[in-house]
């Protein structure tokens, strides 16, 4: 709750302490004024016109609001001047009390009140009288009388104001009183206007008496002109304060701004003791209750009103006024008694078809005063200024929310982890560094495809919501792509984020239910820090995915970024236009390894490999152009480029009478283009190579990963008599049981378990069991890696057909494998042909 102000509140029964001096003044006065003047009840004719006169002239009235107290300025000088010049003092007296009764009995003012009034005129009045008797006795209507009058009138309005003043002050504080007297000023002006136009009425009837007549006409005439401009000020004030109010509504763009702005005006533009503004809670926004009061600077967090009254107003969706200028139900005025409130005003607030909230206004201020149909209408034209206000700045915070966060998952964006590390790197202790850890999410492209975007989103989803759970209370957790998220905190030093990578990794591992299905996902998490890898938002997101890309092929899946991967990473981007160059000008050289058969060392094939030697960077690893073509669109013309190298020397060597089959790798990409086996059938054709002699080798875990798709490409190509096999196999994920689904021929069990037979005997079983199950499979089993006499051996005993490797040859190109042909092997007839034997293995 809002602090309150300092000023001073007392009972209104400290009135009396103003009252009783007041009233026993004018008392005494009266009764000096009987003894005075015996015959006072002659002119009681002309006393009760005059009342007449003073009860009409009091209901033209000018209402001055200050605080919670009301003050009326009327046109009452005109009869106080006429009573002044012809009625007696005591009669007088008597007329403007029984008038001032007459007119707050017509009204419900407290006694308190009603007294003090009444005390106040009486007083007022005698003091007036007491000027006059000061005077020589006033004769007829000239210069003298003129001051006479004016300086007994003025003394009234003054002896009026000061009780006025010293009421306030005594209740609310000399503060308080001081207002009353400064806002009286103003009144005392118009006041004066009036005691003049009084004087002017009795020149006119000392001229004659007949001007009553024309008089009486004026004072109507008056009365409603004045009446009409009162209206007319009032609505063009109200007019200018609505204007004002709906301005600076208007720059207020946000929900937590718009009450300071709102409540104090409104309160003030309908003169009431309370202005409350009501929000229901809608998703992501609170409820908002706030309440101005009059006496209070700050905003109050409570509402007179009571909840029936907002009830109603919320359920039929209208304006509902309660009060005694109102007819609603009378329960609700039951409710509004009970809650100490005389009446109140409830508006609903809009947004199309919803009502959002209410805006509330309560207590008019001023005794007898209530809130009228006008200002229901007044409350209602603000109210729909409010409701846009607050739907506009809930539109601009919801696009702020949408432009800082992802739609789908309802984390933070790129944009707000950039602007949060910016603040972070900004302010860093001692001793501790600003961590990225990037997550990206293993397979949610395969769910894509084979369950579709809807079961991919809700694997994301859980992946949000997971890594929400498991991050702490002082780390960031956003979504930066589609399957990549960011973790951003503070932490002791690189390694100590390592280890909290590695446990957060191993925490989001596990099954997530995807629609029916339960899933295995796994992530790569790459690793930068600031300061030691970068010193802006946007080269630590690089780094971070950097050493996520390389902690895919790593077991334990968390790599910290060094500088080695950025370095390669531009050096493949530095190299991608230059392999399209390379492979339109035929830049790209085909290497060629033999393929020998261990029981009698026959050369019975070769495997082709691409080699590229750049201009500028020498030779670039094949590791790293192939990553560059599979990711700039260019895989399918390298394989076209190898394949067709591979066939044509095929064919020479066929020519040559000497002829040796050929193995070209293939991506699981290529195997995803339906066109790629009439590729292959075309040129077969063109370079007269018969099937037989070409043989594919595809990556295990490449085709682990598209296995459905790429399985009825991997039909066609067998059915053209192509030759496939499984290469590197071993490191996949899949079960030797997969070998009898998949429509292959050979496997190639991979060079590390290979190289590692002779010395580990994990990998000997490994190589044991493959070339075991195989062998029962009737698969041909290839070796690569072939590099000592031992593992030769093993390899032999084993029953493994088919070796490559360095203890054979290394690649060569195509005039170098001639010249190894012809130094390393020996022509030997066979029933199908001739064949090359090596002469020795060195």
């Amino acid at each position: 709750m809002a602090g309150r102000s300092r000023s001073v509140r007392r009972s209104a029964q400290y009135a009396w302490l103003i009252t009783s001096p007041l009233g026993l003044f004018a008392l005494i006065c009266a009764v000096a004024f009987g003894i005075a003047y015996p015959q006072w009840y002659h002119d009681w004719f002309s006393g009760l016109l005059i009342l007449v006169l003073y009860v009409v002239a009091s209901l033209a009235v000018f209402n001055i609001v200050i605080r919670r107290s009301s003050f009326d300025v009327a046109v009452t000088e005109v009869p106080l001047v006429l009573g002044l010049f012809y009625l007696s003092p005591l009669m007088m007296l008597l007329v403007i009390t029984v008038g001032i009764l007459l007119v707050q009995g017509s009204s419900s003012f407290t006694p308190v009140k009603m007294w003090f009034n009444v005390a106040k005129a009486a007083a007022g009045i005698a003091a007036a009288l007491l000027v006059i008797e000061a005077f020589p006795p006033v004769r007829g209507a000239g210069p003298g009388t003129w001051g006479i009058l004016f300086t007994a009138a003025a003394v009234t309005l003054l002896v009026q104001l000061a009780g006025v003043a010293g009421v306030v002050a005594l209740t609310q504080g000399a503060r308080a009183g001081q207002d009353v007297l400064k806002a009286g000023m103003p009144g005392l002006v118009i006041s004066g206007i009036n005691l003049a136009v009084g004087l002017l009425f009795l020149i006119a009837l000392e001229a004659t008496k007949w001007s009553a007549l024309l008089l009486a006409v004026l004072v109507v005439a008056l009365i409603l002109v004045l009446r009409s401009f009162a209206g007319f000020f009032r609505q063009h004030r109200t007019l200018a304060d609505v204007y004002e109010l709906t301005q600076a509504i208007r720059k207020e763009s946000s929900d937590s701004g718009l009450p300071d702005v709102l409540l104090g005006r409104v309160r003030a533009l309908m003169r009431s003791e309370y202005a409350t503004i009501w929000l229901a809670p809608q998703g992501r926004y609170p409820e908002v209750l706030l309440t101005a009061q009059v006496d209070n600077k700050g905003l109050l967090d409570v509402s007179p009103v009571p909840a029936e009254v907002r009830d109603l107003a919320m359920r039929e969706q209208r304006p509902v006024a309660v009060g005694p200028q109102n007819n609603e139900a009378e329960y609700l005025r039951e409710s509004l008694r009970a809650a100490h409130v005389k009446d109140a005003v409830v508006i609903p607030l809009r947004s199309g078809q919803t009502t959002i909230g209410t805006l509330e206004t309560v207590n008019r201020i001023g005794e007898g005063r209530a809130f009228r149909g006008s200002d229901v209408q007044v409350l209602e034209t603000i109210a729909a200024h409010v409701a846009v206000a607050v739907e506009n700045s809930r539109l601009v915070d919801r696009l702020r929310h949408d432009a800082y966060h992802d739609r789908l998952t309802g984390m933070p964006n790129r944009r707000r982890i950039v602007d949060a590390l910016a603040e972070s790197t900004t302010v860093r202790a001692e001793g501790e560094v600003v961590a990225v850890m990037l997550f990206d999410v293993d397979g949610q492209r395969n769910v894509n495809e084979s369950m579709g975007h809807a079961a991919g989103d809700k694997l994301l989803a859980e992946v949000a919501a997971r890594l929400r759970g498991i991050a702490g209370s002082g780390a960031l957790v956003g979504r930066i792509g589609g399957d990549e998220f960011v973790v951003t905190l503070r932490a002791e030093s690189i390694e100590a984020t390592i280890d909290i990578a590695t446990r957060m990794r191993e925490r989001l591992r596990g099954p997530m239910a995807v629609g029916s299905l339960t899933l295995d996902v796994d992530t790569a998490v790459g690793v930068s820090v600031y300061p030691d890898h970068g010193t802006d938002p946007e080269t630590l997101l690089q780094r971070a995915e950097l050493a996520a890309n390389a902690a895919k092929v790593l077991p334990y899946g968390v790599q910290p970024f060094h500088p080695a991967l950025e370095s390669r990473a531009v050096r493949r981007l530095g190299i991608a236009a230059d392999l399209r160059r390379a492979l339109d000008n035929g830049q790209l050289e085909v290497y060629f390894q033999p393929k020998v058969t261990l029981a009698d060392r026959h050369v019975l094939g070769v495997e082709c490999l691409a080699r590229w030697v750049h201009p500028a960077h020498g030779e670039v690893a094949p590791e790293d152009f192939v990553a560059v073509a599979e990711h700039t669109g260019q895989l399918a013309r390298l394989t076209e480029v190898v394949l067709t190298a591979g066939l044509r020397r095929c064919r020479e060597w066929a020519d040559a009478d000497r002829p040796l089959s050929v193995a070209v790798n293939l991506s699981a990409r290529t195997l995803l283009d339906s066109r790629f086996p009439d590729l292959v059938e075309e040129l077969l054709t063109e370079h007269r190579v018969g099937p037989g002699q070409l043989t594919f080798e595809i990556s295990e875990p490449g085709m682990l990963s598209d296995i459905e798709r790429v399985l009825p490409t991997l039909y066609r190509l067998r059915d053209l008599g192509v030759r496939l096999s499984v290469d590197d196999f071993g490191t996949g994920a899949s079960s030797l049981a997969y070998l009898r689904q998949w429509p292959v021929h050979e496997v190639k069990i991979d060079d590390s378990f290979v190289q590692g037979m002779a010395t580990d005997s994990g990998d000997l079983a490994i190589v044991r069991a493959v070339i075991g199950l195989s062998r029962e499979f009737g698969l041909t089993v290839v070796a690569e890696g072939v590099e000592s006499e031992l593992t030769l051996d093993l390899l032999e005993e084993m029953g493994c057909e088919i070796g490559q490797g360095y203890l054979f040859s290394r690649p060569l190109p195509y005039e170098r494998l001639e010249a190894w042909l012809s130094a390393q092997t020996e022509p030997e007839s066979t029933p199908t042909g001739e064949v090359r034997r090596l002469r020795a293995v060195i």
